[in-house]
């Protein structure tokens, strides 16, 4: 018997990445670090791009332990601290493991910066506007 999907319909026709795309965020939600996703308004140059931040907690963190990429459609943040040698810890509550934060990124955005600054790691991205495309099909006729 085969599984329904929301996209096994006949009419959605190349959606087959989409539903694992979806399956992939579903396995992969963990709460650290934490993260904002915030809209930035028109910028001043006038152009009609939508403008997102997301901003992570990484508090610790220096430029060098981080590591911002895109793959395929994906942002990857990887965060891995250096272990300091000689340290004695009485207590330790400040956590200093590696993470690795992923978002999916929809077609056409892009990573424009990412900026770090007391602790928050900031990482700007645009979707410029798509062109729109009328394309007229000619029809054969065959006898």
């Amino acid at each position: 018997m085969s599984r329904m999907t929301p996209f096994s319909s006949p009419l959605l026709l190349g959606f087959d990445t989409m539903e694992k795309t979806l399956e992939r965020i579903a396995k992969g939600s963990e709460g650290y670090p934490p993260y904002n996703i915030e809209r930035i308004s028109a910028s001043a140059d006038g152009s009609n791009c939508e403008r997102l931040r997301i901003t992570l907690a990484v508090a610790g963190f220096c430029d060098e332990d981080l590591e911002v990429t895109t793959e395929e459609n994906q942002l990857v943040i990887r965060g891995r601290q250096a272990e300091a040698d000689g340290r004695e810890y009485l207590h330790r509550g400040i956590a200093s493991r590696q993470f690795q934060r992923m978002f999916v990124l929809a077609d056409g955005m892009q990573v424009v910066s990412a900026d770090l600054k007391n602790g928050l790691l900031s990482v700007d991205l645009i979707r410029p506007e798509p062109e729109r495309m009328v394309r007229k099909i000619n029809i054969s006729v065959r006898d």
